[in-house]
C-alpha cells in the first residue's frame, strides 16, 4: 500500500511539474488582461491541482457551511495544515481571495510569477510594526473590490490534532476596516501532511463557520471567539486526535 502511494504521489509531481512551467509563461502573457480576468486565468492551475490531487492522490474534499458565506465583504481566517487549502480556496471560493504573503514569494519562479500579478496583499517584512500598516491599508483596497482577504491565523502550517498560537494579525484587520470574519476549519493535513512527499487518500472536510462580527469587540475577543470556533470544529471533524485531552 505504501509502494502505491508512494507511486501515485510521483505521478503527481510529475503532474504539477509539468504544468506549471506551461501556465506561468501564460500568466506572462495575459498579464496586460484586467485584474478580474488574469485572476480567473491564473486559479486555473490551482483548480487543476486540487483535480490531480484527486484524480492521481485520491484527495477527496466536502464542504459544509457553504451557506454562511456572505454576498458582500468578509475577511476568512483559516486553520492552516498543508500546502493543500493554499490551492483549494482561490481555485473554489466564490469570491477573490487576496493571502497576505510576504513579498519575497514574488522571486520564486513560476508560482511567484503568477502570484505577482494577481495583486494580494504581499509586505514588506523589514519594515517591522509598518508591515501591519502595509496590510490594513490593502486590505481595505482589496475589500473594496469586493474580494476577500484570507489570513491564517497560525502563521505555519500545524500538525493535525495540535493547535498553534493564533497571531492577531486577522483579528486587528478586522476590526480596523470593521468587517466580519468568516471562520474556517479543514483537516487537509490528514491527507496532505505537511513536508510530507507522499498524499494519502481520503475526504477532505472544509468547514465553513457563522460570520463573527467584529463591531463593537476588541480585537483580543475577536481572536478568542474565532479561534474558539475553528479548535472547536477541528475536535468535531477528527475526534480522535483529541481523546487524550
Amino acid at each position: 500500500m505504501k509502494a502505491v502511494s508512494f507511486l501515485r504521489s510521483l505521478l503527481y509531481l510529475v503532474f504539477l511539474s509539468v504544468t506549471v512551467v506551461p501556465y506561468a509563461l501564460a500568466c506572462v502573457l495575459w498579464a496586460p488582461l484586467p485584474q478580474h480576468w488574469r485572476y480567473r486565468l491564473t486559479v486555473g492551475w490551482p483548480r487543476l491541482a486540487i483535480w490531480g490531487a484527486r484524480v492521481f492522490c485520491g484527495i477527496r474534499w466536502q464542504v459544509r457551511g457553504w451557506e454562511n458565506l456572505p454576498d458582500g465583504p468578509a475577511i476568512l481566517l483559516s486553520k492552516h495544515q498543508s500546502a493543500w487549502e493554499t490551492l483549494y480556496f482561490p481555485a473554489h471560493m466564490p469570491r477573490e481571495v487576496c493571502f497576505v504573503y510576504k513579498r519575497e514569494l514574488h522571486w520564486v519562479p513560476c508560482f511567484g510569477w503568477g502570484l505577482a500579478l494577481l495583486r494580494m496583499i504581499p509586505i514588506d517584512r523589514s519594515k517591522g510594526r509598518d508591515a501591519f500598516e502595509q496590510v490594513v491599508r490593502q486590505g481595505q483596497r482589496r475589500l473594496n473590490e469586493g474580494r476577500w482577504p484570507l489570513l491564517f491565523p497560525e502563521g505555519t502550517r500545524i500538525a493535525p490534532g495540535k493547535a498553534g498560537r493564533f497571531k492577531m494579525g486577522g483579528a486587528l484587520l478586522a476590526s480596523r476596516t470593521n468587517s466580519v470574519v468568516i471562520p474556517v476549519a479543514h483537516n487537509a493535513g490528514e491527507c496532505w501532511p505537511r513536508n510530507a512527499f507522499v498524499k494519502r487518500p481520503g475526504m477532505i472536510t472544509v468547514s465553513i463557520g457563522p460570520a463573527i462580527e467584529s463591531q463593537g469587540k476588541s480585537p483580543e475577543a475577536l481572536n478568542r471567539e474565532v479561534q474558539d470556533w475553528i479548535e472547536g470544529e477541528m475536535r468535531r471533524l477528527n475526534p480522535e486526535r483529541y481523546v487524550s485531552e
